[in-house]
C-alpha cells in the first residue's frame, strides 16, 4: 500500500510546491504518530509497574524490554529500505497495525504462568511493539525532510518530536491510571481498540503525498551512510539515549516505587500515580523543551556549522548532572527525603539539557542526510538510537541491582561523557 504524488509534485524542503498539501500530509502524519506514542508510553508504564508489583527483580524487569530495543536495531536498518521500496505510507500503516497486534497478544497473558514463561512471552510481544514503534518513527521523521518548507526544517522536526514526547508523557500517566483503576488486561484491550480506530481514520483520510519510494532496481545494499557526519552523529545518539535509559527504564521507577509505596493496596495505587505522574511530567517537559530548542540554539537561518558547534557545547553540559546526582546518592547511603527531592530536581535539569541535545540531533540527521536516500540515513541513525536504548536498558537493571541508585546514575554519567566525545568529532 502506498500513497504518492506524481513525480515533481514534491521537492526537498518544499521548494516550488503548494503549501497546503504538505501541511495536510504533515498534520495527518503527526496525528497518527501522536496516537501511536500515547499507547507506547502507556504500555511501557503498564508493563513496568505491573511486573514490579508481582515481585520481578530489576534485572528481570530490564529483560522485559530488551527484545523491544533489539527489534528497534533490526527494524531501523530494514525500515529505511522498506520505506524506500514501498513508500512511507505503507510503513506508517504497518507500524500502527503491528502495535494493535502486540496489544491484543499482551491481553492474553495468564497470571498463572510462571516467571520464565511470563518473561519470555512479554519479551516477544515487546519485540513486536519495538518493530511497530520504529516503523512509525522512521516514517514520520523521514516525511518531514520532504514536506518541510525551505528554511523550516529545524522548526518542523522540533515540533513533531517535541509534541510526540509530550503525548508519550501523557501516555505514561494514562498507563499508570489505567492499571490502578481498570487492571492490566482491561487497559490493554482499551488501548488496542482506540488505536484500531485511529488506524482506520488515517487509512481513510491521509492525503496523498508521503514520499520515499525508490526505483525498483535499486539494491538492498548501502544502509550505512557514506557521509561520515551521519555515522558520527549516530554514535553520539547511541550514547545519548544510553545515558537516559540507564536511569529511566528501571532504576528511577523502581526506586520511587520503593520509596513511595507503604505495602497496602492504597499505597501501591498511590505509588502507581506518583511514579507514572513523575515520568509523565518528565517526558512532557522534555517534549516542550524540544519544541522550543530552535530558539535556544540561535536565530533562524543560522549556518549549519554554527548549529553543529552548539550541539557539541550542549552535549558537554549534560555530563556533570548524572555524576552530581550519583554523588548525592552515595553520600545519602539510602532513600531519604532530601535525596528524593534532589534526584527529582536533578533529573528535571537533566531532561532540559537532554531535550536540547535530542532536538538538535533530530535536525542534524535530516540536514546531513541526502534527500535521495533520506529513509536509509534516518533508519541507520535510529538504529543507533535503538542500540543506545538497548545498552541503557540492560545497564539500568544491572547497575541498579549491583550498586543501587548511585551506580545507576554514575553509569548514566559515563554514557553522557561518551556522547560528548562522539559529538566533538562533528567539528
Amino acid at each position: 500500500m502506498g500513497l504518492f504524488l506524481p513525480p515533481g509534485r514534491y521537492r526537498p524542503h518544499g521548494r516550488g510546491v503548494d503549501v497546503s498539501a504538505p501541511l495536510r500530509a504533515y498534520g495527518a502524519v503527526t496525528a497518527a504518530y501522536w496516537a501511536f506514542m500515547a499507547t507506547d508510553g502507556a504500555l511501557r508504564m503498564l508493563v513496568l509497574l505491573h511486573f514490579n508489583q508481582l515481585g520481578f527483580s530489576p534485572v528481570q524487569l530490564a529483560w522485559l524490554f530488551l527484545l523491544y530495543e533489539v527489534a528497534g536495531i533490526v527494524t531501523n536498518l530494514a525500515a529505511g529500505w522498506l520505506a524506500a521500496r514501498f513508500g512511507l505510507a505503507a510503513t506508517l500503516f504497518g507500524g500502527l497495525g503491528l502495535q494493535i497486534a502486540a496489544l491484543v497478544a499482551l491481553a492474553q497473558l495468564d497470571p498463572a504462568w510462571g516467571v520464565a514463561a511470563s518473561v519470555t512471552f512479554v519479551m516477544a510481544v515487546q519485540g513486536v511493539s519495538g518493530v511497530a514503534k520504529d516503523l512509525a518513527k522512521m516514517s514520520s521523521k523521514s516525511a518531514v525532510k520532504v514536506l518541510a518548507p525551505e528554511g523550516g526544517l529545524f522548526r518542523w522536526v522540533a515540533l513533531l518530536t517535541g509534541s510526540k514526547n509530550a503525548v508519550k508523557g501523557a501516555g505514561f500517566f494514562l498507563g499508570a491510571a489505567l492499571l490502578a483503576f481498570a487492571g492490566f488486561q482491561a487497559a490493554v484491550w482499551a488501548m488496542a481498540a482506540v488505536l484500531a480506530v485511529i488506524l482506520l481514520a488515517v487509512v481513510l483520510f491521509l492525503p496523498a503525498g508521503l514520499p520515499g519510494r525508490m526505483k525498483a532496481e535499486e539494491a538492498w545494499g548501502g544502509w550505512r551512510s557514506k557521509d561520515p557526519r551521519v555515522n558520527r552523529l549516530s554514535l553520539a545518539r547511541l550514547f545519548l539515549f544510553g545515558a537516559r535509559d540507564v536511569w529511566f527504564v528501571v532504576g528511577i521507577p523502581v526506586y520511587f516505587q520503593a520509596v513511595l509505596s507503604d505495602g497496602t493496596d492504597e499505597g501501591r495505587r498511590a505509588a502507581f500515580f506518583l511514579v507514572g505522574g513523575f515520568m509523565a511530567v518528565w517526558i512532557i517537559a522534555y517534549g516542550l523543551v524540544q519544541a522550543f530548542a530552535p530558539r535556544l540554539l540561535g536565530p533562524k537561518g543560522q549556518a549549519e556549522e554554527t548549529t553543529t558547534r552548539r550541539a557539541v557545547i550542549w552535549a558537554g553540559a549534560l555530563v556533570p548532572i548524572p555524576f552530581a546526582l550519583a554523588l548525592a546518592a552515595w553520600v545519602a547511603g539510602g532513600p531519604t527525603p532530601w535525596l528524593t527531592v534532589t534526584v527529582i530536581l536533578g533529573l528535571l535539569a537533566f531532561g532540559f539539557v537532554f531535550a536540547v541535545n535530542s532536538s538538535v540531533h533530530s535536525y542534524l540527521i535530516l540536514a546531513f542526510g541526502s534527500a535521495d536516500r533520506i529513509t536509509r540515513d534516518v533508519g541507520f541513525y535510529y538504529m543507533a538510537n535503538a542500540a543506545g536504548r538497548l545498552l541503557g536498558t540492560l545497564l539500568s537493571g544491572l547497575s541498579y541491582q549491583v550498586g543501587g541508585l548511585a551506580l545507576c546514575l554514575a553509569t548514566a554519567g559515563v554514557m553522557a561523557g561518551a556522547s560528548w566525545l562522539s559529538a566533538r568529532r562533528l567539528i
